[in-house]
């Protein structure tokens, strides 16, 4: 629901597919994308720069609140199948957001391979804040 105009995190949502189903984590408190590219600049001979910048895929990060062990489990299971000699195959991120106006878009990243960050600090009287970090090939609109 936007606020005066504006999109707060509570318009967005992210849904996670990988190669064994999807990946539904209980809380994220963060969802962070970052697109990357690579820059060429272009001297001519009238001395004028122009600059080229060429889409390289996308990053980001999940913050998540640990509720159930479905992250520490997604993560065991990749470190064992890399040790036992089991590829890993891509996943997407789908994005919904819902715009001020009421418009709905839908973004998908592909290509998504995932890294565990940090899996958390344990201690008393206190939440586990888990990272996980994510590289796409690309991001395509969908709707």
């Amino acid at each position: 629901m936007p606020q005066n105009g504006f999109t707060v995190g509570r318009d967005v949502t992210v849904n996670i597919n990988t190669p064994n189903g999807p990946l539904t984590i209980a809380l994220v408190t963060g969802f962070n994308r970052r697109p990357n590219t690579n820059e060429k600049n272009i001297k001519g001979l009238d001395g004028i720069r122009r600059t080229v910048y060429i889409p390289d895929g996308w990053d980001g990060d999940f913050e998540i609140e640990r509720k159930d062990s479905v992250l520490d489990d997604y993560f065991a299971q990749l470190e064992s199948d890399y040790y036992s000699g089991i590829g890993t195959g891509p996943s997407t991120i789908t994005e919904t957001i819902t715009e001020p106006d009421g418009q709905v878009n839908q973004y998908r990243y592909t290509g998504v391979m995932f890294r565990l960050d940090d899996a958390g600090n344990a201690k008393g009287d206190d939440t586990i804040q888990m990272k996980i970090s994510w590289a796409a090939e690309r991001r395509i609109k969908v709707s």
